[in-house]
C-alpha cells in the first residue's frame, strides 16, 4: 500500500464557503394499528455546521447518523423539513431554477461505489464529457483529454467502457467527471471504501493533490478514521440525526469530549452499553443518554446543542470533561 502524504494544511480562519443552520430532515410514518398514527423519523435535526473554503471537513458517524441525508441536502437532491444551507452566503433552498443549475456547476459529488455510478453503455469520452457544454466536437475531446490526465489516466481510454477498468480507475474516472465542470465543491461519499486496500492511498493521495492544485473544498463523508487522520483538516462527527462534537483533527483524536467520538477509535478501552433509541418520535433530551455511562440529569430533560469548549472545539454535551480524564477517574 503507498503511503499517505499529509494534504497541504489551510489557514483556520479560512471564509465561510458553506454555512448550515438549525438543518432538520424529518420523513413522516405511519404507524400504530392500520396505519393510522402519523409518526416522524428524524434523519437530522437542528444541525449547525460550517464549511471553510480550501478545507477538507471530514463527516462520521455510525450508520444510520445523518451523514448521507446531510450529503443529499448538501446538493440538493431533497429538501430540509426546516433550516438552511447557505453556499456562498445564498440559501440554497430559496435559488430560482436557473440559479440551482449554476450551483450544480459549482458543487459535485464523487459516489462510493464506482461500480454502479457509471453508464455501463457509455464509453469514457462520454462520462467524462457529460457536463462540458459549449465546446466544439475537437475542444471537447482534447478537454477530456486533459481531465483524464489530471486524475493519473492515459487519454487512450477515452473510447473503452466502464467493466474494462479496475475498481480504482473506474473511481478516477468518476473524480474526472466531477471535475468536468470545474467545481469548487466536491462532496465524497465513501470515496475509497469499496475499493482495494492496495488502491486506497493512492486515490486518496490523488484527491488531496487536485484540492491544492484547483484549490478545491471538501467534505469527506467516511467511517475509516484512518482516512480522516491522515486526510482532513477537520473531523464533524454525527450521531441519530445531531451533530456532537466538531474539532480540528488533531484536537479530536488526542482530545476526543464526546463519548461516541472516543468510541470510533479502533483502541478505544469505552463500552457503550444500554439500547440504541429508535430516530422515531425521539423525545427532547439527549440521543445518546440511553448508552452513555456519565449522564447526568439534564440529559434526559434537555437537547444538548454543540458549545465551544476550547478554540475551535465543539462538543454538545452537558458533561463534556476530556473522554480521558473520565475513564481514569
Amino acid at each position: 500500500m503507498s503511503a499517505l502524504r499529509q494534504p497541504t494544511e489551510r489557514p483556520r480562519a479560512a471564509e465561510p464557503l458553506v454555512e448550515i443552520k438549525g438543518l432538520t430532515k424529518l420523513y413522516p410514518m405511519d404507524t400504530g394499528w392500520l396505519g393510522k398514527k402519523r409518526s416522524w423519523l428524524s434523519a437530522l435535526e437542528d444541525v449547525d455546521l460550517t464549511v471553510r473554503r480550501g478545507e477538507i471537513l471530514a463527516l462520521v458517524g455510525e450508520s444510520g447518523s445523518g451523514k448521507s441525508t446531510l450529503a443529499r441536502l448538501l446538493i440538493k437532491l431533497i429538501e430540509p423539513t426546516r433550516g438552511e444551507i447557505r453556499y456562498e452566503g445564498e440559501n440554497i433552498f430559496a435559488l430560482s431554477r436557473a440559479q440551482v443549475r449554476s450551483l450544480r456547476r459549482k458543487v459535485q459529488i464523487v459516489f462510493q461505489d464506482p461500480y454502479s455510478s457509471l453508464n455501463p453503455r457509455h464509453n469514457v469520452g462520454q462520462i467524462v464529457s457529460e457536463g462540458i457544454n459549449g465546446l466544439a466536437p475537437g475542444s471537447r475531446r482534447r478537454r477530456t483529454n486533459e481531465l483524464l490526465e489530471l486524475v493519473g489516466l492515459s487519454p487512450n481510454i477515452i473510447d473503452r467502457y466502464p467493466h474494462e477498468f479496475s475498481g480504482g480507475q473506474r473511481q478516477r474516472i468518476c473524480i474526472a467527471r466531477a471535475l468536468a465542470v470545474n467545481p469548487e465543491f466536491l462532496i465524497l461519499d465513501e470515496p475509497v471504501s469499496a475499493l482495494d486496500v492496495s488502491v486506497q492511498s493512492k486515490i486518496l493521495n490523488l484527491l488531496a493533490d487536485l484540492r491544492d492544485e484547483l484549490q478545491l473544498t471538501y467534505v469527506l463523508i467516511s467511517h475509516d478514521l484512518g482516512v480522516v487522520r491522515h486526510v482532513a483538516d477537520r473531523v464533524a462527527v454525527m450521531y441519530l440525526g445531531h451533530m456532537v462534537e466538531v474539532a480540528p483533527k488533531h484536537l479530536l483524536f488526542s482530545n476526543p469530549r464526546h463519548l461516541i467520538s472516543s468510541k470510533r477509535e479502533k483502541r478505544s478501552r469505552i463500552v457503550l452499553a444500554g439500547e440504541i433509541p429508535t430516530a422515531i418520535n425521539i423525545p427532547a433530551r439527549c440521543r445518546f443518554a440511553t448508552r452513555c455511562f456519565r449522564a447526568i440529569d439534564v440529559c434526559w430533560n434537555e437537547v444538548p446543542r454543540l458549545k465551544e469548549v476550547e478554540r475551535e472545539h465543539l462538543v454538545a454535551c452537558f458533561n463534556h470533561a476530556p473522554v480521558a480524564e473520565a475513564l481514569s477517574s
